[in-house]
């Protein structure tokens, strides 16, 4: 059993490098005791993602992350099923984001990768200004400030 995890960046310059992406996603995967993952990061353009973001989410324009959740099995012990993900960050806006929030580039994408690996994982939030009240938030949050 293992966390395998793949980057790909489509030409696209990034502030961190694919091995701490790699590791961001392990250290989630062990802090959430899932030993059996296989897990995508790509890094896309805006109209990459945007065009992601209206063909499956039905929303217009540039996001900063989208995570496709392709198999959810508990990927904690022998016999089950790996859990198997997707993320597509958009580092472009990630980097608005980051100015926004008044925080680092890095840690901004740090965030993203802990945020999609969190939903590949199975955790959900509302969509609404509460969401950063809930539980992922708050899991996610812990997790960026022990990474970072």
């Amino acid at each position: 059993m293992s966390v395998a995890v793949d980057v790909s960046r489509d030409g696209l310059r990034i502030a961190i490098s694919e091995e701490r992406v790699r590791d961001i996603v392990r250290t989630v995967c062990r802090r959430e005791r899932v030993t059996d993952a296989l897990v995508s990061v790509a890094f896309v353009s805006n109209s990459r993602i945007a065009r992601l973001n209206r063909e499956y989410l039905g929303h217009s324009g540039a996001t900063d992350v989208i995570t496709f959740e392709l198999r959810s099995g508990d990927g904690t012990s022998q016999g089950a099923q790996p859990v198997i993900g997707d993320i597509y960050i958009a580092p472009t806006v990630a980097a608005a984001n980051a100015r926004e929030a008044r925080v680092g580039i890095r840690e901004e994408l740090t965030r993203l990768v802990v945020h999609g690996t969190l939903h590949v994982l199975g955790y959900a939030h509302d969509e609404d200004a509460d969401r950063m009240q809930g539980e992922m938030w708050r899991r996610q949050e812990a997790l960026v400030a022990a990474i970072v």
